[in-house]
Parts: structure tokens; C-alpha cells; sequence
């Protein structure tokens, strides 16, 4: 919190500076803009102590006691889980009703401190209002205490016409003069013109109007002071925007927002249809005028002067659509803005609450893990990962507010993504696993070594039935032939109890099950090898489906809805290519599963350019592929 105020003096120091304000007053103006800060500062305290005490827990082997004594991770987090979702609630409650209040006191001090000393408002290159009168902008200021200005444009307006600036005074340069205990400030203006538009009561009189120019060496200008003296810094003013409401006051100004902006488009569709025209052809006179054939055109009725006056009138009426849609598509631009900072401010007060939840599971089992308590490893990665969360949210909510993307997804994207890493890093945690494991990652890119096979030996006493037919073959095989009988009995289709029988005759000619394991005639690996990845190959067909089923639907989806709304689009757009990567992760790992196949029972390989085809024929690929098993499995001996 010290570090953010700090921050914060720092942002608004133009505004405090100079203005001869009491210790009080900036104490208050801290005071009521640290609420505001809780939103960032609560998270990032939630993940750095989270991380320091686990870590330091587990950097003192103080877990390894506890487990020895049958205490689990989730027993030792239960009480601070416990804690962490009454704060959640506590900081919910904060976010509806603290921040609010204190976002208005904020502004509304703003406000008053900006009155107290009008000499500072003035700032360089942009228009600044000095009581109700006056919006001045100057290029450059200059002196011991700004009192020199250049390149002087001010707007002066008439109290008798408050909706228009009609006085213009344009200076080279002046100067701000005030006697000292005067109410009075000066502005002497050199070298300038004045400009003042004639107003008239009739409109149509009005645009034959001129206005007043004249020219002047010095122009002095008196501003009272007196109101600016006497400000109150704790004179409530009219303030409102979208972080002083609660939810209840957010839910309606919502609804109502909504509304006015439906209306305003219903409006104005409804005013560009009748500018057209186009309404004037219900009329049932114009309806039950009889067409001829013989006009090509309508312009062909009227002579070609008249012709031109025609094509000239809808083209002026054409510009003027042209820029009144210009004109409020910039000012729908800004309801649509309005409205999508009052969804966000909404949906923050419960991203907070959920975020110190979700950040303490990801820093709790972190340090559990990386096992390294205090403030130097804990503090670098709480802030980078802080870092990482509040980017995003930032760069999301900025997407959202000109309606690049949905405000219920802006505000919870950044939340969303920690969701998965708390989980992952709490399993990790619990199963005593750490973050990365290099050896297990390096193993999948290493050649598999062959297949173990799980030695298993039969029981020779145990009873056995046999057909006479198949005793009277076994009495006739030479000890190669029991041995192949033995070892590939799957692929010739004999049951258990004729191996265990081919077994009795090898023993009684020396060959124990021992011998024939060590000699591979106990069981066919290359059998059991090519059943493992004929089982694989099943489990990868399934997720090969069901992303070419996908890739079939969404298009379908996207048109069904026929929705103009960007971010849905873009959803499915992600979706929709995400889905295309992972097919071809699949494809091509069920390819390479049907090639190790083929090379253990000697069988030629498929081609990998059978790859290519795999989106719009992959209904043919999956039987050409089971079909080249089948024949491949026909071959293990």
C-alpha cells in the first residue's frame, strides 16, 4: 500500500503542488484515494504472503513434520483457506460500498483543489476552464511563476447565450497580474485580435450574419477571484461516474444506459429511413400510379436542366447522410464506451473477492514448492506473476471499453487464467511434485526402449480338457513347432489350455518355462508391442474424431447464430484454429503409431503425405489406416 500511495503522490503532485494546501487536506485527499488502490494492492498481498509463509514453511522442513505425523497439505491450508474466503467476502463488501464512497469524496476533492489556485490551472497546449467564463490554452508559460504566457486563444462566454462559444481572443503573448490581498487577477493580453459572432433570433437571418473582428495592441481582462478564495475544499459538488455506484445503483444505471442507447439507434435508423425517401412510396397515391414501359429511367420524365438540379440534390442529400452517420457513429462510439466502463465496474467488485481466493492457491502450494521463504525469490516471482495477472486484466478491460471485446470476458480473462495454474500448482503441490520435471519431459522425446514384458508362467498341474484331436496334433509337432505353438498361440487361435499342454510336452523334453523365457519363446513381444499401440491407436482415432466433428460444426454454429457481435466471432474464429492444431497433433501421432506398427511386423510404412488429406478425408484415412493394421497384424510371427 506505501509503495501504490507513493505512486499515486507522484501521479497527482501537479495538483497538490503550489497551492499553498494544509498538511489536512492532502492527508485526506491520501485518505480517500487509497480505497481505490485495494483492487491492487489485496491480490498482490494475498500471492506475496502466501508464497513467503509456505515457502518458508517448507525451506525449514517444517511440512516434512507435519506429514510425518499425518498432517497433509490441505489440513495445514485448511484454517488459512478458511480465513482467505472470509476475506474474500469481506473484500467484496469493501468493493460495493467502501470504494464507491470513497471514489466520490476523491473527485469531489479534486474538484475543489482545483479551484483553489486558477493561475495553476492553466496548463500548456490544452484548453483550461477558470470559473464559468473562460476556457484558455496557451503554447508556452514562462517566468519565476508562470505569469508569462505565448500564443494566447481563449473562449469567452456569454452568460445570456450559455450554449455556444461566440467570443473568440486570439493574443501573441500576455502576462497574469494580480496586486497582492487583491481579488482581482489580470490578464494582459498583446498583440491579438477579438472575434464575436452576431446572434440573431431567426435561424435563417443567421447565416447571412458576420461576426466582429477587431484588432488590439492590449487587451486587459479582470477575472474575480473572489469565488476561487473562498473555496470550500469540502463543498459537495455534482460528480458521478461509474466507479461511485454500488451494484444495486450499477444494475439500474446499467438497464437505463441500455435502453437510451437502444432507443437513440431505433431513432436515428428511423430518421436516415424517412431522409431517404423511401417512406413516401407507401403512400397509396403513389401506389396506384399505373408504370409505363416506355420510361427507362425516372430523370428521363425531366427536361436536362431539371435533370442535373435533381442529381445534384440527391448528391448533397447523400454527403449529408454520409457525414450525419459520421457524426454519430462517434457519438455511439462513446455511449457504447459509457456503458461497457459501468458492465466492468460491475463484474470487478466480483473479481476481486474471487481473485484473492484463486491468487492465494497459487501462491500457497508455489512455495510450497519451491521451498524458499523471506523476500527474495518469493517477492520476484509474486510480482512477476502479479505482473503477468494485472496485464493482462489491463490490456483486456482497455479491449473492452471501445468494444473490441465483451466486458463480462475482459474483467474475468485474467482471473480465468490463474484458475488452471492454482489448480495445477495446488495437485503439484499435494503430490509432492515439483513445478518442472526435466527427466519425464526428456523421456518423451527419447527412443522407447522395447517392450517389458511382464513374465507370467503357468500353473502345469492344474487340470486341463482337450479334444482328442487336438492331443493326437501335439503328439505329432517336432520342439520347434511346440515352441512356435507355445510362443504364438494368440495368432493361431488355440485356447490356454492347448498352450499349457504344448508347455507339459517341452518340459518333458527338458525345456522348462524359464529356458523358453530366456530364449523369447515364452511369449511374442512383438505381438504384445503391436496390441499396445494397436490400443493406442484407438484412444488417438477417438480424439481425431471428435476435432474433425468440430471443425465440421463450428462453421454451422457460426452461421445458425448469424451474429454480427465481433467477440463471438472471434471466440469461434480461436476455437475454430485451436481445434485445427490439435487435429493435426492427433493425425499425426496416430500416423506415426500405424508406422511403428508396420515396422515391428516388417510391413511396409505409410507415406506421411496422407497427412495432408486428413481434414477433408479423414473418414477414408481412418479405414485405410485400420485396414493396413489388420493386414500388418496377420503378419506377427
Amino acid at each position: 500500500m506505501f509503495i501504490f500511495v507513493l505512486q499515486t503522490i507522484w501521479l497527482y503532485i501537479s495538483e497538490l503542488a503550489g497551492k499553498d494546501l494544509d498538511v489536512w487536506v492532502v492527508l485526506k485527499f491520501l485518505w480517500y484515494v487509497s480505497p481505490r488502490l485495494i483492487p491492487l494492492v489485496l491480490p498482490l498481498t494475498i500471492l506475496v504472503t502466501s508464497l513467503m509463509v509456505f515457502g518458508n514453511f517448507s525451506e525449514k522442513y517444517e511440512f516434512a513434520a507435519m506429514k510425518s505425523t499425518g498432517i497433509s497439505l490441505q489440513r495445514a491450508m485448511r484454517s488459512l483457506t478458511i480465513f482467505i474466503l472470509i476475506l474474500a467476502g469481506t473484500a467484496f463488501l469493501f468493493a460495493n460500498n467502501v470504494i464507491p464512497y470513497s471514489e466520490y469524496k476523491w473527485q469531489n476533492l479534486r474538484r475543489n483543489i482545483a479551484q483553489v489556485s486558477p493561475s495553476m490551472v492553466i496548463a500548456e497546449g490544452q484548453f483550461s476552464q477558470i470559473g464559468d467564463d473562460f476556457n484558455i490554452k496557451v503554447a508556452e508559460k514562462s517566468g519565476d511563476r508562470d505569469q508569462y504566457l505565448k500564443n494566447i486563444v481563449i473562449h469567452k462566454k456569454n452568460p445570456s447565450r450559455p450554449n455556444g462559444n461566440y467570443t473568440v481572443i486570439i493574443a501573441d503573448n500576455g502576462e497574469l497580474a494580480s496586486a497582492k490581498g487583491s481579488n482581482t487577477l489580470s490578464l494582459i493580453l498583446n498583440e491579438g485580435y477579438y472575434f464575436d459572432e452576431v446572434q440573431t433570433k431567426d435561424p435563417e437571418k443567421q447565416q447571412k450574419e458576420p461576426f466582429v473582428k477587431s484588432y488590439f495592441e492590449q487587451y486587459v481582462i479582470n477575472i474575480d477571484l473572489t469565488e476561487f478564495n473562498d473555496t470550500d475544499v469540502d463543498k459537495e459538488n455534482d460528480v458521478s461516474n461509474h466507479n461511485m455506484y454500488k451494484m444495486s445503483e450499477l444494475f439500474v444505471e446499467i438497464d437505463s444506459l441500455s435502453i437510451g442507447y437502444t432507443n437513440d439507434i431505433k431513432t436515428f435508423a428511423d430518421n436516415m429511413y424517412y431522409r431517404s425517401g423511401l417512406s413516401k412510396f407507401k403512400d397509396p397515391k403513389v401506389q396506384d400510379v399505373e408504370g409505363t414501359d416506355t420510361i427507362g429511367q425516372v430523370l428521363e420524365v425531366y427536361q436536362v436542366p431539371i435533370q442535373l438540379n435533381i442529381l445534384n440534390m440527391a448528391l448533397n442529400n447523400v454527403r449529408g447522410t454520409i457525414q450525419s452517420i459520421n457524426s454519430k457513429k462517434i457519438e455511439f462510439q462513446i455511449k457504447t464506451k459509457q456503458l461497457n466502463k459501468h458492465e466492468i465496474a460491475l463484474h470487478e467488485k466480483y473479481v476481486l473477492a474471487i481473485a484473492c481466493i484463486i491468487l492465494f492457491f497459487v501462491g500457497a502450494p508455489l512455495g510450497a514448492i519451491i521451498r524458499k521463504g523471506g523476500m527474495g525469490l518469493p517477492m520476484v516471482v509474486a510480482v512477476l506473476l502479479f505482473l503477468t495477472y494485472h496485464f493482462i486484466g489491463i490490456f483486456a478491460k482497455n479491449s473492452a471499453e471501445d468494444g473490441t471485446m465483451h466486458p463480462f470476458i475482459a474483467s474475468w480473462i485474467s482471473t480465468a487464467i490463474m484458475l488452471p495454474l492454482g489448480v495445477w500448482l495446488t495437485y503439484r503441490a499435494t503430490t509432492d511434485q515439483g513445478i518442472f520435471d526435466i527427466d519425464s519431459f526428456l523421456h518423451r522425446f527419447r527412443k522407447s526402449p522395447a517392450a517389458e514384458v511382464e513374465v507370467v508362467y503357468e500353473n502345469l498341474n492344474k487340470e486341463i480338457a482337450i479334444t482328442k484331436e487336438e492331443e493326437e496334433s501335439l503328439e505329432g509337432l517336432t520342439v520347434a513347432q511346440l515352441k512356435d505353438a507355445v510362443k504364438n498361440s494368440k495368432q493361431y487361435g488355440y485356447t490356454s489350455d492347448f498352450r499349457i499342454a504344448a508347455l507339459r510336452k517341452l518340459a518333458e523334453h527338458g525345456f522348462t518355462q524359464e529356458h523358453l523365457h530366456v530364449s523369447g519363446d515364452l511369449y511374442n513381444k512383438d505381438l504384445i508391442e503391436a496390441e499396445k499401440l494397436v490400443s493406442r491407436f484407438r484412444k488417438l482415432s477417438v480424439y481425431t474424431f471428435i476435432c474433425f466433428a468440430l471443425y465440421l460444426v463450428i462453421p454451422i454454429v457460426t452461421t445458425a447464430m448469424e451474429t454480427k457481435d465481433e467477440t463471438i466471432t472471434v471466440i469461434l474464429s480461436v476455437i475454430g484454429l485451436i481445434n485445427i492444431v490439435l487435429f493435426y497433433v492427433f493425425l499425426f501421432k496416430t500416423h506415426n503409431t500405424v508406422n511403428n506398427l508396420s515396422r515391428i511386423t516388417k510391413d511396409q510404412t505409410i507415406n506421411s503425405a496422407v497427412i495432408l488429406v486428413g481434414f477433408p478425408l479423414y473418414i477414408f484415412l481412418y479405414f485405410y489406416y485400420k485396414r493396413h493394421i489388420q493386414r500388418s497384424l496377420k503378419n506377427i510371427r
